[in-house]
């Protein structure tokens, strides 16, 4: 899986060897949170080429960390599903998290600003307990952004749950949300609140008031977002 070995016996290096090549340890992220199919791993990992996703998957296969299914009804479309030995995988990865919320410096943490990956997270992360019993769709604007990454739809449908869209759905808009890429994305990691922006007038919310006033509780943060901050 790696170019090079560590040539040691020791189980840390062997799982090493395995685990820490470039893209590994946040592909595991992507699998645990339940992406199975390749365009899902994709929305999560926008900045990794196809033909590396496609070669990392190949190497957890190999290693046993996961298996390549067939999609039921669907001819030649696969699922890549985790094994006992990648789902045991699950405490490590939390605890790259849980360190890198409590250890990395904010400011270093706010330089990756990523809209697509900001707003699959979102999407699955969504609380619809607070909203409405219909269908919600959300407008997300990002005025300083390019025109291709400015507009972002989540559409939550009872029982259905939630989709997200890059492309105008077509459907009559709840609330409109306004503000800049920065601001939601230190809101959703946990380091800023709805409120705060609110009133520092670094986000503006425009539609049903209902779903305005409980933004803060649908929004579904960060799994890591109640880790306090411990570096300086």
């Amino acid at each position: 899986m790696t170019q090079g070995s560590y040539k040691q016996f020791c189980p840390v290096a062997m799982a090493a060897e395995l685990l820490c090549t470039r893209w590994t340890v946040v592909l595991l992220r992507e699998l645990l949170a339940g992406s199975t199919r390749f365009n899902e791993l994709r929305r999560g990992l926008p900045r990794m080429s196809p033909a590396l996703l496609s070669q990392r998957l190949k190497d957890l296969e190999t290693a046993g960390i996961l298996s390549r299914e067939a999609s039921p009804g669907e001819p030649g479309v696969f699922e890549y599903r985790l094994t006992a030995a990648g789902r045991e995988l699950k405490p490590l990865v939390e605890a790259f998290g849980i360190w890198g919320q409590r250890w990395v410096d904010t400011e270093l943490s706010l330089q990756h600003l990523d809209v697509s990956l900001l707003m699959w997270d979102m999407r699955r992360n969504l609380d619809p307990t607070p909203m409405p019993k219909r269908r919600a769709v959300i407008h997300f604007q990002y005025p300083q952004l390019a025109p291709a990454q400015r507009s972002w739809w989540l559409l939550v449908e009872p029982g259905l749950g939630v989709d997200l869209c890059s492309v105008d759905p077509g459907f009559d808009v709840d609330l409109y949300v306004s503000t800049d890429l920065r601001t939601m994305t230190a809101i959703w990691m946990g380091l800023d609140t709805v409120r705060n922006a609110l009133r520092d007038e670094r986000m503006m919310l425009t539609g049903d008031r209902k779903l305005a006033a409980d933004m803060q509780a649908w929004l579904g943060l960060s799994p890591f977002a109640r880790e306090r901050k411990l570096a300086s």
